[in-house]
């Protein structure tokens, strides 16, 4: 039942995302995003909230969602801004702070709000940047695909093989085998895509790249993990069935985007 749930759940979500990378303009894309940092902020600070860490939940959420807003007013490109708002939200954050009598938790406070905004938010958004660079959308479905790979390669090989433990004090079912196999998948996919990318990069280039984000991708599932098993919870939330809550869903994706962004610069003026 949990796996007819899953594939229901990824249909769903691949439907979603090609017809809005491909069949809309980019703000089109960046409304998904959008949605996507809205549900996985507010998946955040509950997790905070039930393990009882001090944060400021409607600040993180508000001000998060603002952040993919500015990204697409600004088409993708790093300006003035982006960096400003980021700057002023650190200042805001101290003011409220202030407001407080109770001073005793503040840094804690602080700390992960600011780090929620940055960690969902931010890195969520290069996303859109990504999007509104030349030929984005294939970029965009390139980047998940071997990212997701990495993810699917892990599961399956690791229930079939996994007998070593990768770090059973972060996440007890992850594997040696699987993590293998997650990287096996990321290069493969990577390689198969090529005939369909903007860029004719050579084979070797694709084999490299496939790797980093197969195992980039592969440790922002650990961080998430991490942060599961802090919280003493098993999934971030239940939005969609068979697979958790959006940051389950995405987590994968929050490291690999940023490192792809700046990848792809190199190469796209």
């Amino acid at each position: 039942m949990k796996l007819f749930q899953r594939l229901v759940s990824a249909v769903f979500l691949i439907g979603a995302v090609i017809y809005l990378l491909f069949y809309t303009p980019p703000v089109g894309f960046s409304c998904l995003v959008f949605v996507f940092i809205g549900f996985a902020l507010f998946e955040f600070f509950t997790l905070l909230r039930q393990n009882g860490t001090p944060s400021y939940r409607f600040f993180g959420v508000s001000i998060g969602m603002v952040i993919p807003v500015v990204v697409s007013m600004e088409q993708g490109v790093t300006r003035s801004g982006e960096v400003l708002f980021l700057i002023l939200a650190c200042l805001f954050l101290f003011m409220l702070q202030f407001s407080r009598k109770d001073n005793h938790e503040a840094l804690v406070g602080i700390a992960v709000t600011l780090f929620g905004i940055l960690y969902v938010s931010w890195f969520s958004s290069f996303l859109i940047k990504i999007r509104f660079l030349q030929g984005g959308a294939v970029w965009v479905a390139y980047l998940i695909a071997v990212t997701k790979s990495a993810d699917i390669g892990a599961y399956v090989v690791g229930s079939l093989i996994g007998r070593h433990p990768l770090m059973p004090h972060v996440s007890p079912k992850k594997s040696v085998e699987g993590f293998f196999g997650g990287l096996f998948f990321s290069i493969l996919v990577s390689y198969a895509a090529k005939p369909f990318l903007p860029l004719d990069f050579t084979v070797p280039h694709l084999i490299v790249l496939g790797a980093i984000i197969g195992v980039v991708g592969q440790i922002g599932d650990l961080s998430e993990s991490l942060m599961k098993r802090s919280c003493n919870v098993k999934d971030s939330g239940a939005l969609f069935p068979g697979m958790g809550g959006v940051m389950d869903v995405g987590d994968s994706i929050l490291f690999t985007a940023p490192i792809f962004y700046f990848h792809l610069r190199i190469f796209i003026s």
